[in-house]
């Protein structure tokens, strides 16, 4: 896999830029508000150095730091595990009549997987789908973090999963990803919380990368289709690289263009 990275007709065409574009699209199809962009890091609580050599002035945390970018959690979610009559894991939402969301659409959100596809059989893996969709134009490969540059208190019960896939061949709805370490103990999450980091791997790793919002176009749709479900039909999926990068149109990535939406105050009135 590594030899792609280093392949510069992988992503379809030269460098055209110092940076590299990273596209991402929201695709839900109601309630597409609560999906906040994806947002380069920034430390909230910094607070003037007093001095020269403090933590905020260190070049290699800084770089470090900025390499990344944060998507927020859309949801405030406040579920554990139970077992129903029958003894089979279940979500119990604790938050029950006063959830700020509705049972049938948490329902289509979140996924207990089968003890079977446990990493471990006393941790169980829960996952929630996202609307999100990334893609470049050039080699990319995006790595999926726990959103570990933010201190929790309350700690998760257990670790979030990460994952890595190269999005200028193999653009996939991403979802979140759970292990549950302490059964006993609740999960709890907060509507614009750090949820996971994406920091990205490109063929120079002094270029900075740009993330911008793209559109779903039908190029996007079609060759999407060849990735889609393909886990249903076959393992190591990693296999199938080669085939979409011969498949792959000369252009993916299409900005979104905004502009037609966008007023004022002047021209709309004070509201």
């Amino acid at each position: 896999m590594l030899g792609l990275i280093k392949r510069p007709e992988a992503g379809q065409g030269a460098r055209t830029s110092r940076v590299v574009e990273v596209g991402w699209i929201n695709r839900a199809d109601k309630a597409s508000f609560m999906w906040d962009d994806p947002r380069q890091f920034r430390r909230p609580d910094n607070q003037d150095p007093k001095n020269a050599k403090a933590l905020q002035n260190c070049p290699a945390v800084l770089e470090y730091e900025a390499r990344h970018f944060v998507v927020t959690c859309p949801i405030d979610l406040n579920i554990a595990l139970a077992k129903d009559k029958d003894g089979k894991l279940v979500l119990r939402n604790l938050d029950g009549a006063q959830s700020a969301i509705g049972a049938a659409p948490l329902a289509k959100m979140l996924h207990l997987n089968g003890p079977g596809q446990w990493r471990h059989p006393n941790r169980p893996l829960l996952q929630i789908s996202t609307s999100y969709y990334f893609v470049a134009d050039e080699v990319c490969w995006m790595n999926q973090l726990p959103p570990y540059l933010t201190y929790r208190d309350p700690p998760w019960p257990g670790i979030m999963v990460g994952g890595r896939l190269p999005i200028h061949i193999w653009p996939r709805a991403m979802m979140w990803a759970f292990e549950w370490h302490d059964p006993s103990k609740p999960l709890q999450l907060r509507r614009g919380e750090p949820w996971f980091l994406l920091r990205f791997e490109t063929d120079d790793p002094t270029r900075p990368i740009r993330m911008v919002e793209a559109e779903w176009t039908k190029e996007l749709d079609e060759f999407n289709k060849g990735a889609e479900a393909v886990t249903n039909f076959q393992r190591r999926t990693w296999t199938l690289f080669r085939t979409a990068e011969r498949r792959r149109p000369e252009k993916l990535l299409k900005k979104m263009d905004r502009g037609k939406a966008s007023f004022s105050r002047e021209t709309t009135g004070d509201f």
